[in-house]
């Protein structure tokens, strides 16, 4: 496989390439927990291996926290039992452990599933006093020096200005150079991802209003409430409540749409979730008005087309400054599982498992 993949996850990508899993047996492999998640704690030492990490990272947290409490929240971080969510605390862990830029986006996108986002004001400060070796109080104490970001329309092409306002930054020197860099940047800034956004709707438009495979008949528009029930909701249990649940459903389970999360995208309300954007790929199948690929002919191996689906969703991910696929994440080897399918859709082999995997929830 020429794949540049670890070991376990070479392992979970040739298991799903061979075609030998039905759905039930996936759905076994997936309750059974073989999938071993990445350890949050794991990777900061795999980032910071020195033996201070426990006292570095408490010693950051204690500056407006109680000691006490600072300690206990990094060893629960460090034991794996929690993640950091907010991306302020992942900033400071970057800081704390004197990490580069490139290393705080991965731990960023592990976390939050998006990186360094360089249309946001706090992301490209942080990033640019951390390539310049600055310290988090001195890049706080900045940040807050500067005017708010004007509330303004997604309206512009999000990955050209995202990689100018980058560029520029980047070309910055002093702090000087960086203010000046910032108010002459202040109209482009916007927190919301809009090249995930571009995705997002290109997907929704191909399930909104499909194209009839008769030619001059129009196929009916659909509301987001059909949408979500149409093609979302494959099964999964609607309740709010994880009781029961294994950590792997929790983990399948986790930030599954519904119509208000449509609703809030739609309206710019809310960013796209990276679940939701694999979702959006299998259930289309990445097939965009009609497109043409190659992978379609007849004489295009099964190992062929999973491949290309694998290079494609890791090229979108990256697009829109999301992690690429993990293996050793439940979530990622089920969608990667659904791309597989051969004589059904992806749709229905990825809803076939999940109906397998939550059989005994009520």
């Amino acid at each position: 496989m020429s794949i540049d993949l670890t070991r376990l996850s070479a392992d979970e990508y040739n298991r799903i390439q061979s075609g030998e899993m039905t759905p039930a047996m996936a759905a076994e492999y997936l309750r059974g927990e073989h999938i071993i998640p990445r350890d949050f704690g794991d990777i900061l030492r795999g980032l910071y291996p020195a033996d201070d990490i426990q006292f570095r990272l408490t010693t950051a947290f204690s500056v407006d926290s109680d000691p006490s409490a600072a300690n206990r929240k990094v060893y629960n971080w460090l034991s794996g039992k929690n993640v950091p969510s907010n991306r302020e605390d992942i900033f400071r862990i970057a800081f704390a452990l004197d990490l580069s830029e490139g290393q705080a986006n991965y731990l960023l996108g592990f976390c939050t599933s998006y990186g360094i986002h360089y249309r946001d004001g706090r992301d490209v400060v942080y990033a640019w006093f951390l390539r310049t070796g600055g310290a988090y109080a001195e890049a706080k104490e900045f940040f807050e020096s500067l005017p708010p970001v004007p509330a303004l329309s997604p309206t512009c092409d999000g990955v050209r200005v995202t990689q100018q306002l980058k560029n520029a930054f980047f070309l910055a020197q002093t702090t000087d150079d960086l203010r000046r860099c910032y108010l002459e940047n202040l109209e482009k800034f916007g927190q919301l991802h809009l090249r995930a956004f571009s995705y997002f709707d290109r997907y929704m438009a191909q399930l909104i209003h499909p194209v009839s495979d008769v030619e001059d008949v129009d196929e009916e528009t659909y509301s987001l409430e059909s949408v979500m029930e149409t093609y979302f909701q494959m099964q999964m249990p609607s309740s709010r409540s994880r009781a029961g649940y294994s950590v792997t459903q929790k983990l399948v389970k986790n930030n599954w749409p519904n119509a208000t999360t449509l609703k809030d995208i739609c309206a710019r309300r809310k960013d796209v979730p990276r679940k939701l954007l694999l979702l959006l790929y299998v259930i289309t199948e990445n097939v965009i008005d009609q497109s043409y690929s190659e992978m379609d002919e007849d004489y295009a191996s099964d190992e062929e087309r999973i491949e290309d689906h694998w290079w494609t969703i890791n090229a979108i991910l990256t697009d829109c400054g999301m992690p690429p696929l993990d293996l050793r994440n439940a979530s990622d080897w089920l969608m990667m599982y659904a791309i597989t399918a051969n004589d059904e859709t992806m749709s229905e082999k990825l809803e076939h498992v999940i109906a397998y995997m939550f059989r005994d929830i009520g």
